[in-house]
Formats: structure tokens, sequence, C-alpha cells
């Protein structure tokens, strides 16, 4: 059995689990917060954008009390969808953080390829995390996050002076700037964003909770953002994924759910986590793409017709 860092999982509405915590004490704050959009967790609670951004500012002005001055805040947010009509939530987000003295670092992208089909307007693939800080002096761990050269080979031209000739980029690979790539080295030429998985029925993370996002997301963030031993806070913990991503990469751990199924459920899987059974999938694995040879990747013979 591992053993784990400090975690600690709060059962309370959000703004008075919140107030339990003492300033400054967060290097990383990270949490998909509920989109309004009547999810099961929603459905006791029914807001208007304006009641919704109201609630929510009540939320940020704790985080920003609470958030280290070195420290880093990530909202990944989608979109809330009425009528047909998108509205797209870091709008209102990145209104309510700046507000509040937060600067945005990085406006990233998170690119799935599976999610609700629609009728009406484009199929969403894609959300994204807005990447606040408290000031200047914050923390960001380059290298644990860098990607592979896309060519390794470059040479400074002749113009460089002393440095003509000599190899352009850096050994360690590159930095993904605002869009990371966790699939082959190919989609990330292709296709330069972060691409990672969204949990589906067949995802090995899957759990009961409704709207889960994947453990690779949060852990890059953990990664890019946290030393060993830095507390990270989520929120609106859900099944208990950011704290799984911080206790893996031994950061001490804080999550915030009024739902006591959803606290039984992070509970477990970080036991799960400690006993190495906790099913997930590995950081930086490639997205996985079906082959011809597969009856899922051929055309039926309906179409055919």
């Amino acid at each position: 059995m591992a053993i784990l860092p400090e975690y600690q999982l709060i059962e309370a509405d959000v703004v008075k689990g919140l107030t339990t915590l003492a300033d400054g004490s967060q290097t990383l704050i990270l949490s998909s917060p509920p989109y309004n959009i009547g999810k099961s967790y929603e459905r006791s609670e029914k807001r208007s954008i304006s009641e919704y951004k109201s609630w929510q500012e009540s939320i940020a002005t704790e985080l920003v009390r609470l958030l280290a001055d070195d420290g880093s805040l990530c909202w990944q947010v989608g979109n809330h969808v009425k009528n047909g009509v998108t509205f797209p939530l870091d709008y209102l987000f990145f209104d309510i953080f700046t507000s509040l003295g937060l600067r945005l670092r990085n406006r990233i992208i998170w690119r799935f390829n599976f999610g609700l089909h629609s009728k009406q307007r484009l199929s969403g693939r894609y959300e994204t995390i807005l990447w606040f800080t408290k000031t200047d002096n914050y923390k960001f761990n380059l290298d644990p996050i860098r990607i592979p050269q896309t060519y390794p080979g470059k040479r400074h031209s002749k113009r460089r002076g002393e440095k003509a000739g000599q190899p352009s980029g850096n050994p360690k690979g590159k930095n993904p700037s605002d869009f990371w790539e966790f699939s082959a080295e190919d989609q990330f030429i292709n296709r330069p964003v972060w691409e990672i998985p969204n949990v589906k029925a067949n995802h090995r993370e899957c759990t009961p909770h409704p709207c889960q996002f994947p453990i690779e997301l949060a852990e890059r963030c953990v990664l890019a953002l946290t030393s060993n031993g830095d507390s990270v806070l989520d929120p609106f913990i859900g099944s208990g994924t950011t704290a799984l991503a911080a206790l893996k990469r031994e950061r001490r751990a804080i999550g915030i759910d009024r739902d006591p199924a959803f606290i039984a459920l992070s509970q477990k899987r970080i036991e799960d986590l400690a006993e190495d059974r906790l099913p997930y999938r590995e950081i930086g694995q490639p997205v996985r793409r079906p082959v011809t040879t597969e009856s899922v990747a051929r055309k039926p013979s309906e179409w055919e017709a």
C-alpha cells in the first residue's frame, strides 16, 4: 500500500466549505464547475445566467482569498446551451476572475473525439481551461510538460553570430505553447491542441459521475504549476479527479462537494490509488485510432445500399 500525501474531503456547500480554509493556503486551484445545463447535480437549483454568474462570483471571491501569491487557478469550462443557443462560459469567467484582480496567462484548448451529437449546430468537441495567476511571481515548471521537438535537427542560421550552426531547439523538448497534444507526435504536428479522450462509457476511468474529466488533464496542470508538497484545491471535487492527480504527484489535496455520494466516490478512488488498483489512463499515452481491419472502421453495408 502506497503512503499518500495529506488530503481532505469536505462535504459541504461550496461557499461554506471554502470559508473553512486559510487565506493564501492553496498553490493551485483546479476545477470544472457546473455548467448550469441541468445535470443531475444541478436540477435542485435552476438558475438564469445572471443568477449563475452571481453564484459563481461569490465562489470566485473566496477562491482568490485562498490562492497563494505565487499560485495559479485553472478553470475548465465548456458552454451553457439553452434552447439551441450557445453561451461560452469562459467569457463569463474571464470577466469574473479578472475583475477580482487575477491575470490570465493562457486560454488552453482541450479537444476530444466523442461527445453529444448535435442536429441543429456543429457538434462540440472541445472545451477550454483558463489559467490565471494572482501575481507575476507565479510557479511555472516547463520541463515536466515539454513535448518532443518537431525538428530536432534544425540549426541557427549564419545571422545568429556565435550561435550560427548550433542546434536551435532545447534538448529537453519544446514548449507546448497554449495548446497541448498528448497523442502521437504526428498528431501533434497535424492537430496542435490538447487532445485527451474525454471520459465516456468505455474509458477505464469511468465512474457514475455524469460529468467527469480525465486524470491526465488535471495531472498536466499539477506538474506545470506546483511543486512537491504544495496544496491543490478543487471546490467541485465530483469524482475526485483533481485530488487523484495531486496525490499521484506527491502534492496535498483538498476537495469540496455537497453530495455525500460524490465524497464517498472520491474517497473510494483515493483508497484505490493507495492500494495500486485504481484504473487510469497513463499520462502521454497516444490516443488510439481504429485500424481499417476493425469492424468499427468500415462502412456498414446499409450505407452502401
